[in-house]
Protein backbone atom coordinates (compact mmCIF):
# COMPACT_ATOMS: atom_id res chain seq x y z
CA UNK A 1 0.00 0.00 0.00
CA UNK A 2 1.12 3.64 -1.02
CA UNK A 3 1.70 5.91 2.32
CA UNK A 4 2.37 9.31 2.10
CA UNK A 5 6.34 8.77 2.09
CA UNK A 6 6.27 6.75 -0.86
CA UNK A 7 4.38 9.41 -2.69
CA UNK A 8 6.72 11.79 -1.85
CA UNK A 9 9.79 9.93 -3.06
CA UNK A 10 8.40 9.04 -6.55
CA UNK A 11 7.64 12.73 -6.78
CA UNK A 12 11.20 13.79 -5.57
CA UNK A 13 12.46 11.42 -8.08
CA UNK A 14 10.24 12.70 -10.45
CA UNK A 15 11.41 15.77 -10.18
CA UNK A 16 15.15 14.60 -9.89
CA UNK A 17 14.87 12.47 -13.41
CA UNK A 18 12.86 14.47 -15.33
CA UNK A 19 12.84 18.38 -14.15
CA UNK A 20 10.33 20.57 -12.54
CA UNK A 21 9.55 22.02 -16.07
CA UNK A 22 8.99 18.57 -17.71
CA UNK A 23 6.17 16.97 -15.35
CA UNK A 24 3.29 19.22 -15.89
CA UNK A 25 3.62 18.09 -19.65
CA UNK A 26 4.20 14.46 -19.14
CA UNK A 27 1.50 14.02 -15.97
CA UNK A 28 -0.77 15.86 -18.90
CA UNK A 29 0.33 13.50 -22.17
CA UNK A 30 0.00 9.94 -19.37
CA UNK A 31 -3.60 11.56 -18.60
CA UNK A 32 -4.47 11.88 -22.39
CA UNK A 33 -3.18 8.64 -23.27
CA UNK A 34 -5.39 6.88 -20.41
CA UNK A 35 -8.40 8.86 -21.86
CA UNK A 36 -7.92 7.62 -25.33
CA UNK A 37 -7.24 4.00 -24.25
CA UNK A 38 -10.06 3.99 -21.85
CA UNK A 39 -12.19 5.01 -25.38
CA UNK A 40 -11.39 2.61 -27.24
CA UNK A 41 -11.38 -0.21 -24.56
CA UNK A 42 -15.28 1.45 -24.55
CA UNK A 43 -15.43 1.52 -28.68
CA UNK A 44 -13.89 -1.91 -28.90
CA UNK A 45 -16.42 -3.61 -26.52
CA UNK A 46 -19.40 -1.84 -28.72
CA UNK A 47 -18.21 -2.57 -31.68
CA UNK A 48 -17.76 -6.08 -31.51
CA UNK A 49 -20.39 -8.07 -29.27
CA UNK A 50 -19.60 -11.41 -28.86
CA UNK A 51 -21.41 -13.83 -31.41
CA UNK A 52 -22.41 -17.49 -29.38
CA UNK A 53 -22.78 -18.72 -33.26
CA UNK A 54 -18.63 -18.72 -33.66
CA UNK A 55 -17.92 -20.39 -30.14
CA UNK A 56 -20.76 -23.11 -31.09
CA UNK A 57 -18.93 -23.28 -34.38
CA UNK A 58 -15.33 -23.50 -33.15
CA UNK A 59 -13.31 -26.29 -33.60
CA UNK A 60 -10.48 -27.35 -31.52
CA UNK A 61 -7.42 -28.25 -33.34
CA UNK A 62 -4.14 -29.60 -32.38
CA UNK A 63 -1.97 -27.48 -30.18
CA UNK A 64 0.81 -27.47 -32.35
CA UNK A 65 -1.80 -25.48 -34.71
CA UNK A 66 -2.68 -22.61 -32.09
CA UNK A 67 1.24 -21.79 -31.81
CA UNK A 68 2.31 -22.78 -35.02
CA UNK A 69 4.68 -25.12 -34.65
CA UNK A 70 2.70 -27.91 -35.83
CA UNK A 71 1.96 -26.44 -39.44
CA UNK A 72 4.58 -27.79 -42.40
CA UNK A 73 7.03 -25.51 -43.46
CA UNK A 74 5.85 -23.17 -46.49
CA UNK A 75 7.77 -23.49 -49.90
Amino acid sequence: MLGPQDIWIALALGVFFFGAKKLPELSRSLGQAMTEFKKGLATGAKDEAPRPEDAATKTEGTPGEETGHGKPPQT
